[in-house]
């Protein structure tokens, strides 16, 4: 039995391993940038989804709103891998930066002046998310140029911990605003909070990447990405993972002010608590990914987190109140965050520096076009059987189609680990 000071050694060690990528100045600067903008982004997420709600008390309207944020990311990823590969990644950060911030500027103008019907929310969040998807694939791609790659797991699952600790402070801030005051509010201190993320661009310093120099079409450098990703098997394997799991599993995200309205028949703080209760798990459940990766392998660790999220979505559609209800999107919080970060490290680490742009842009076009679809389904059937009937449903598919995929391929999770690179995503912590 290890003694007590051997216990807080190994406890010691755990911990320097999941935070080791804030010995880099320049992560540090893209982290906390990030943190700040997030926080915001969630505001607006919560404040939107909790306005159009309670305004048309539709399912699939909020669904529908909530997909016209995340549709663009699947139209015009690819386009934005292409520039991340040919363009100055750090330009092209900022201008798109500045771009969501005058969306959130007219959203602000829109509702604050009661000018503001549901389809000019919808078009306004559209633009929005249209700019940011085009620069999002640049900040992922920046990710292993500015921490060693044995850091690259822990570096990603930290920056789905802020992501997360921006749901957990957004929704708080978002929901004490919508009692007190208005989704106004919510929407100014988004436009803001892009400052940050600008300041710290021009603040980092990245190391020099030779820019791609020829005359070849958008198309063409695309297909050349899509056959870079199906020759990798450990990209192609995560694509098709979470193309599934977005499909089926994903839209519980944006059904969560549905969730507390119509299923639990709460008002404004209900959103504000789900959503909340989903940042916080995902934060422990990022923060706790890369130790875990390491001590039972990468391989273990995926069946594991698409296993337990099965489990965890069917008993937070099942609650029948709000305290049982954020409880079990607590779990899912933790188990989802595994998925994204896990699948999402495998195609970093596995895709090459100079396709990589191009190779997440499919990943995460895949996630945009997919999800959205997903999402728009199951708000049409969560209309008809409930929105609560629909989450325990749609956690019932997925575990059988992960089970038939598994059974198609015997190999596919152990694939994720390639062939050159098994030992990286075990010990990748």
């Amino acid at each position: 039995m290890l003694t007590l000071a051997a216990q807080l050694a190994k406890l010691s060690s755990v911990a320097w391993r999941s935070l080791r990528p804030f010995g880099s100045r320049n992560f540090i600067l893209i982290w906390s940038s990030a943190l700040v903008s997030n926080i915001g982004s969630w505001m607006q997420t919560v404040a939107l989804g909790t306005l159009v709600t309670l305004r048309t008390h539709s399912v699939l309207w909020s669904a529908l709103t909530m997909a016209a944020a995340f549709i663009p990311l699947g139209l015009f990823a690819p386009l934005g891998g292409v520039l991340a590969d040919r363009m100055d990644r750090r330009r092209l950060l900022i201008v798109t930066t500045l771009g969501e911030a005058a969306s959130a500027v007219v959203l602000t103008i829109l509702v604050g002046t009661h000018h503001d019907p549901v389809s000019a929310l919808m078009a306004v969040v559209f633009c929005g998310s249209s700019v940011g998807a085009l620069g999002f694939p640049a900040y992922q791609s920046i990710l292993p140029e500015i921490v060693a790659k044995e850091d690259l797991l822990a570096a990603v699952s930290l920056s789905s911990a802020q992501w997360n600790l921006g749901r957990v402070v957004g929704p708080a801030i978002a929901g004490v605003l919508l009692v007190s005051w208005s989704a106004t509010g919510a929407f100014a201190i988004n436009a803001v909070s892009f400052g940050a993320v600008v300041i710290a661009l021009v603040m980092v310093e990245l190391p020099h990447r030779e820019v791609a120099d020829d005359v070849k079409s958008v198309r063409e450098r695309f297909m050349e990405g899509v056959i870079a990703a199906r020759r990798h098997r450990a990209c192609r394997n995560a694509i098709v993972l979470i193309s599934v799991v977005a499909l089926i599993g994903a839209p519980f995200i944006s059904l969560v002010a549905a969730e507390a309205v119509e299923g639990l028949h709460r008002k404004a703080g209900g959103p504000a608590v789900l959503t909340t209760a989903q940042g916080i798990g995902a934060v422990i459940g990022a923060m706790v990914l890369a130790p875990l990766a390491h001590r039972i392998g990468h391989r273990r660790l995926l069946p594991l987190a698409l296993g337990g999220f099965c489990v965890f979505l069917a008993c937070y559609g099942a609650a029948p109140t709000l305290p049982l209800a954020a409880l079990g999107i607590f779990l899912v919080g933790m188990a989802y965050i595994a998925i994204l970060s896990g699948l999402n490290t495998v195609v970093q680490l596995h895709a090459p520096q100079a396709e990589r742009g191009r190779i997440l842009s499919i990943y995460m076009t895949c996630l945009g076009v997919i999800y959205p679809i997903g999402l728009v389904a199951e708000g049409a059937i969560g209309q008809i059987i409930g929105v609560r009937a629909v989450m325990v449903l749609a956690a019932v598919v997925l575990a059988l189609v992960l089970l038939g995929l598994r059974l198609l391929s015997p190999t596919l999770f152990q694939e994720l680990a390639g062939n050159d690179a098994s030992n990286a995503l075990d010990g990748a912590a």
